[in-house]
């Protein structure tokens, strides 16, 4: 490095590499770089993470479901009977 701005002084990750050689990233305040130790958020809560996909199994869904179930029923039986 032949430039001295200080982004290229800051202290480096040093984690050991596939290759075997120390990594050259920037480390942050935990002494690693992003990839090797960052601190990881986790997937967001509730509808932010896709809990929510597509209604399908919701109390209204499955009440609707019930109802159309019955209904079929219902019509089978008056078919039945009326033959």
């Amino acid at each position: 490095m032949q430039s001295r701005l200080p982004m290229h002084m800051s202290q480096r990750c040093h984690a050991k590499t596939r290759k075997g050689s120390p990594c050259q990233s920037p480390a942050m305040p935990n002494g690693r770089c992003r990839m090797h130790g960052g601190k990881s958020t986790g997937a967001p809560c509730g509808v932010a993470n896709g809990n929510y996909r597509h209604g399908i199994y919701t109390h209204e869904m499955r009440a609707e479901m019930q109802w159309l179930r019955e209904l079929v029923e219902e019509s089978m039986e008056m078919i039945e009977k009326a033959t």
